[in-house]
C-alpha cells in the first residue's frame, strides 16, 4: 500500500482524536477519510449516480510543483 505524507493543523488533528476516541493522529485521519469515503458510497447508492472517471484517475504520485 502506498503511503502519503502531508502536513496538518495539529489542533484539528487533536480535536478529531478526542471526538473519535483514538490515541494516534494517523488513526484519527484514517477514520475521517474512511467515513468520508463511506458517506460518498452511501450517496451514490441513494442517487444511483457514480463518477467512475474520478476513481479511475491516474493514481501515481505527482512530482512536487513550485
Amino acid at each position: 500500500m502506498a503511503k502519503v505524507e502531508i502536513g496538518l493543523n495539529a489542533e484539528l488533528v487533536v480535536e478529531v482524536m478526542v471526538l473519535a476516541g483514538v490515541g494516534s493522529p494517523q488513526d484519527a485521519v484514517e477514520l475521517v477519510l474512511r467515513d468520508y469515503v463511506a458517506r460518498g458510497h452511501r450517496t451514490e447508492t441513494r442517487t444511483g449516480s457514480t463518477d467512475r472517471s474520478l476513481r479511475e484517475a491516474d493514481t501515481r504520485p505527482q512530482e512536487p510543483q513550485g
